[in-house]
């Protein structure tokens, strides 16, 4: 593995660090003219060439995944290294079975598509077992009554390692501090979602080639939005981060993380004219519109549709930036986005698997 420099992000490291981070990339100006036909992209992260071996930053220390507070800016910078480097393992490597022996257990107590089934393939992929209850509130214990620490101290007893998705908000933290062994938060009620975070982050940065000296747009639902609110918190580790919130009444951003943001010193501003936001942002992060959460369906009805991406929205967007999404969608980006290279929620979507086998790594002390 070659050493780089962390002049991309802004910030110089030590000999020590030298071997985890970034690749040099102008951090400078930009241009906001809008293109009909953006350019093709490609990732503008050099890919690893060897697995870095145990963490040098606080990720060395990390003992389960619960919250976005956790990463700080040095754990972010290693992790990502990591990821590059998983992207890159084949079946057959050495690589590819350096999990060999371990088991993870996944609790999903809420549906799930893509969180579940890239733990899984992250694990499968690295050559660990795999104990998977889908539907557990239904299909497990849970179902005659036992209490969720019941059960994962039960769990803990069969694998080493829980990923939780639960529908109580603190659900995460209540595992974790049950037991000794590592807890990944999966996504807590309407509580956090760290490592769907931790996957926009390292999207981010490979889309853009920076995280520092950006304007991000977060759309939707994003009161009840768990991933906006853990990667709001998380881009606070970077330097002149702004951030638009655009969302119907009802479904405004929390106080609580206008407050952490406000607190930590970064800018932040709420709009209902998408169009505007959209001709200025680095990141169109769009969410959509949570049924589940609503007690009253005539209040969902009432928010869904206001705020859609599509071809308007595309048309002022800047040539370099992107629209993400943490899937699955509705009608919040109409189809015919996909096939614009800015669209980059299926990327985003594959970059989930490599950090969640760099995270299992980390976890592992592997």
């Amino acid at each position: 593995y070659r050493p780089t420099t962390m002049a991309a992000l802004g910030v110089s490291v030590s000999a020590a660090r030298a071997a985890i981070a970034f690749a040099r990339r102008n951090n400078g100006s930009r241009s906001r003219t809008v293109s009909a036909k953006p350019p093709s992209r490609v990732s503008v992260v050099p890919r690893a060439t060897a697995m870095p071996g145990l963490p040098l930053s606080g990720l060395k220390d990390l003992g389960n995944c619960v919250e976005a507070k956790q990463f700080d800016r040095a754990m972010l910078e290693e992790l990502f290294v990591v990821a590059d480097a998983m992207s890159e393992v084949k079946p057959g490597s050495n690589e590819s079975t350096m999990l060999q022996g371990y088991l993870m257990s996944t609790l999903f107590y809420e549906p799930s598509t893509r969180t579940r089934l890239s733990f899984e393939g992250a694990m499968g992929r690295l050559g660990g077992g795999i104990l998977s209850t889908e539907s557990a509130g239904e299909y497990s214990s849970a179902a005659k009554g036992e209490t969720l620490e019941d059960t994962i101290r039960t769990v803990e007893g069969y694998s080493d390692i829980i990923v939780l998705r639960h529908f109580e908000k603190g659900a995460a933290r209540r595992a974790a501090n049950v037991i000794d062994g590592p807890v990944i938060n999966a996504g807590d009620g309407p509580g956090e979602h760290p490592t769907q975070a931790l996957l926009d982050t390292y999207t981010i940065y490979k889309e853009l080639g920076r995280l520092d000296n950006i304007k991000v747009g977060l759309v939707g639902d994003l009161a009840n939005g768990r991933t906006v609110r853990s990667l709001a918190s998380m881009l606070t580790n970077f330097e002149n981060v702004e951030f638009v919130f655009i969302a119907p009444d009802v479904v405004k951003m929390g106080q609580d993380i206008k407050d952490e943001l406000t607190r930590k010193g970064y800018t932040w501003t709420e709009s209902d004219d998408l169009l505007a936001v959209a001709s200025e942002v680095d990141v169109l992060y769009q969410t959509r519109i949570q049924k589940e959460r609503f007690a009253d369906k005539n209040e969902y009805e009432a928010c869904r549709g206001i705020y859609n991406v599509d071809q308007r929205v595309m048309d002022v967007l800047p040539a370099k930036s992107v629209v993400m999404h943490p899937l699955p969608r509705l009608d919040e980006i109409t189809q015919d986005v996909d096939a614009d290279p800015r669209a980059a929620y299926f990327r985003q979507a594959k970059n989930g698997l490599f950090i969640r086998m760099a995270l299992l790594k980390v976890l592992l002390k592997v």
